[in-house]
């Protein structure tokens, strides 16, 4: 409920705005029509009220019902219903009744496609009948020079005015699509790229290695004794670290290179065309400062990273098995001491230790 009432206010204000253009453009069109038929003093009344005093109205009513969507969807209806009334007073002068039953059909198709164009169209096939039982039928085939001035604003400009609410309109739902795609995308805790986004972009970097011959590697860090730190220090203190290392992965990575929260306390990194030996040299420079680092719920703790490299292979038909290099580098790691970093090194069958303390 309240997301409806929450369109129809924002459904609201785009109509308040293009309904107060199009009835002032529509009014002075109508009324270039209706002046040689010399109509009675009600009309003209009516002609002003509809003109000028009916966008107000129907916003201050949309914006003050309890579904304003559904009280715009009447207003429009009540529009149509107008149009074609005004249609019968005129006399069917082409000109003039062409340009005010396209300016509602063009709101209808706008709000709500096939179904209300087809709703509005009954609405004005109404007013138009009510039309002709006010006024004797009758019909004006021509429209003078003062009648075809007086539609142009209405046929120029409102098109241009509604195009331009309905492209901000398309603009601000791309912009939202955008927003909501970055955040499904995004772990909540760390700002970095959630398990499922990072491996699609595991998968990119792999086809295009591949496609380019070229090389790169991958790296799972693991923080040591994890678990211990929730429970000791508790969960919170726990986030703590987990921001703490997101920050620090996007300070010291390169550009390029693609950092993500695989999960729990376990992180992933691509580095794109970077040797092995110096993938390994900048997360060992990682780990040290890391460990370096301080807390603020205790200064004598310190936090270590467990840290499995694997350089993109020939022998690899797709990324899993590049994963599942540096998935058994990290498990070596973390049977081995922990608090280092492990390259697998698949040409020569062996693994690497390249620092520990």
């Amino acid at each position: 409920m309240e997301k409806s009432g929450v369109k129809g206010l924002s459904l609201a204000r785009r109509l308040y705005t293009s309904r107060t253009l199009g009835l002032a453009l529509g009014l002075l069109c109508v009324a270039a029509a209706m002046y040689p038929l010399d109509p009675p003093h009600w009309v003209w009344a009516l002609m002003l009220f509809n003109g000028l005093v009916w966008p107000h109205l129907a916003y201050q009513w949309a914006r003050r019902r309890k579904i304003p969507y559904h009280a715009e969807q009447r207003n429009l209806l009540v529009d149509a219903f107008l149009g074609g009334f005004w249609v019968a007073a005129m006399q069917f002068n082409p000109l003039p009744s062409a340009a005010t039953i396209s300016m509602m059909a063009m709101n209808n198709v706008a709000i709500g496609g096939l179904r209300f164009l087809l709703a509005g169209t009954a609405a004005q096939i109404l007013g138009l009948g009510v039309g002709l039982l006010i006024f004797a039928p009758a019909f004006v085939p021509e429209t003078s020079q003062l009648q075809l001035y007086a539609s142009l604003p209405l046929l120029c400009l409102y098109p241009l005015a509604l195009g331009w609410i309905c492209f901000r309109q398309a603009h601000t739902l791309g912009q939202h699509k955008r927003e909501l795609l970055a955040l499904s995308r995004t772990d909540s805790l760390t700002g970095l790229l959630n398990h499922g986004a990072w491996k699609d972009q595991l998968e990119l970097e792999f086809q295009r290695c591949r496609r380019q011959g070229k090389g790169g590697a991958i790296a799972l860090i693991d923080i040591d004794h994890f678990k211990a730190i929730n429970d000791t220090y508790g969960h919170v203190a726990g986030d703590i670290v987990l921001r703490q290392l997101s920050k620090m992965l996007r300070q010291n990575l390169r550009v390029t290179d693609l950092a993500g929260r695989y999960g729990g306390d376990e992180f992933c990194v691509i580095l794109p065309d970077l040797p092995l030996s110096s993938a390994a040299s900048a997360m060992d420079v990682l780990r040290d400062r890391f460990a370096k680092l301080g807390h603020e719920q205790d200064p004598a703790l310190r936090v270590s990273l467990s840290i499995g490299l694997a350089a993109l292979n020939p022998a690899h038909t797709d990324a899993i098995l590049w994963l599942n290099d540096a998935d058994q580098a990290l498990y070596e790691a973390k049977t081995t001491g922990r608090n280092r970093v492990i390259c697998s090194n698949d040409s020569r069958s062996e693994w690497e230790l390249l620092d520990s303390v």
